[in-house]
């Protein structure tokens, strides 16, 4: 087959057979298809769209770019969730130890930062010497002793999807549905689960602008779900204000401990509870119980060592990663806090340096933002909306004038 024809074909809005993208995904897997060509068929299809054949097509042939997690039939139920991203978005830290504590397992493979978005494995980072890229056979001991696991792809579980996302996020090719759907759901079948929930964001920090946007993709992602053998369900959840209290890697591995502990924001205990009761054996309230006796705290701190993390940095984030500068961002009227707006408060953490704009690009795990007021609380002049933590005295005060523009009290 020819891929530039190929490329061309989509180009033009053709539907590709499924012999040509398990074709085109081997390839370039393979490394035989060079990234500018696998750059330009991405495009293509952001433009062109793809059919849910198409779809399906390429999570399959993603998926099966590499292994598979291989369990015995005596083993606990296996579940996961996975969300489409959004600012301060954290709740992966807590749900799977706690979904760990009701006597299931959850092999969670998690993602790095995509656009202006924070990802798992950067704040997992941010906690000395813990270990994202784990192998498969490691995989299986801290499950088999822990119950849940947070790792990186292995380079044998969908390397496919492994180079594609890393292209995506430099190539403006982020927001496609079908991309989405192919990339999380060939990592999600990979863990051979028996139940996924899937939190599906909306809004101006998230991927998908509109709730009809969110809609549409929650749908294509349960439907390759389902057709999987999977079940599969769906929590939308609007993202046009910053989960919890932080935006940045250790300021929300912080606020995390908080959560772990039962003394964490609401807004953020809340979307925690309401996924793991998804796909959880227990109920809600034993699921919040379990949370607010601290046994997801110290499955917390199991999982953290069995991956050589330190667990004594985990209360002490804030010092462990501290930034040079740090100024608070007061309001300059009295009335009701209406706007706290994710999608610049996701910018201007990204460039704080919270997140990447190239592949290539290190992570500042101290910066970022905290302490971050929540629309609908009554404000007075001369109170913290949030503070910023920066590298440079210049970024804390150029990001403080710039916070300014997507807040508003009425």
């Amino acid at each position: 087959m020819h891929i530039p024809t190929l490329i061309e074909h989509k180009r033009d809005g053709g539907a590709l057979t499924s012999e040509e993208i398990h074709f085109v995904i081997s390839a370039f897997t393979r490394g035989d298809m060079p990234e500018y060509q696998m750059s330009a068929l991405a495009m293509a299809i952001f433009f062109r769209d793809m059919t849910p054949e198409e779809t399906a097509a390429l999570t399959e042939a993603m998926l099966h770019s590499g292994s598979m997690l291989l369990w015995n039939d005596h083993d606990p139920m296996r579940v996961d969730k996975h969300s489409t991203g959004g600012i301060g978005d954290k709740t992966s830290l807590i749900l799977a130890p706690l979904l760990a504590c009701d006597n299931v397992w959850v092999p969670m493979i998690s993602g790095r930062g995509l656009g202006i978005t924070g990802g798992t494995l950067d704040k997992l980072e941010s906690i000395p010497g813990f270990r994202t890229q784990l192998n498969e056979v490691e995989i299986h001991n801290v499950i088999d002793r822990i119950g849940c696991v947070m790792v990186g792809q292995t380079t044998g579980i969908c390397p496919a999807d492994k180079k594609l996302y890393a292209l995506r996020d430099v190539t403006g090719t982020v927001p496609s549905v079908p991309l989405i759907t192919a990339s999380i759901m060939s990592k999600k079948l990979a863990e051979g689960l028996n139940r996924l929930v899937l939190d599906v964001k909306w809004g101006s920090g998230a991927f998908m602008k509109t709730q009809e946007e969110a809609h549409r993709l929650a749908h294509s992602l349960v439907t390759v779900g389902e057709a999987m053998g999977v079940r599969s369900s769906v929590r939308l959840s609007e993202m046009n204000e910053p989960t919890g209290e932080s935006a940045g890697n250790a300021l929300e591995v912080a606020e995390c401990v908080r959560c772990l502990k039962g003394e964490g924001p609401q807004d953020l205990e809340d979307i925690v509870l309401d996924l793991a009761s998804a796909v959880s054996v227990s109920s809600r309230a034993d699921l919040a119980s379990m949370l607010h006796r601290g046994d997801a705290w110290r499955k917390f701190q199991k999982m953290v060592a069995a991956q050589g993390g330190n667990v004594d940095a985990l209360e002490k984030m804030a010092t462990v990663h501290r930034a040079p500068f740090i100024g608070e961002l007061k309001a300059t009227a009295s009335g009701t806090l209406t706007r706290m707006d994710a999608g610049g408060i996701g910018q201007a953490v990204l460039e704080l340096g919270a997140g990447r704009s190239k592949a290539a690009d290190p992570i500042d795990f101290a910066v970022g933002c905290d302490q971050i007021a929540k629309t609908g609380k009554q404000v007075q002049t001369g109170d913290v909306l949030l503070r910023v933590h920066a590298r440079t005295k210049g970024a804390l005060f150029r990001t403080l004038d710039i916070l300014q523009e997507h807040i508003s009290i009425v």
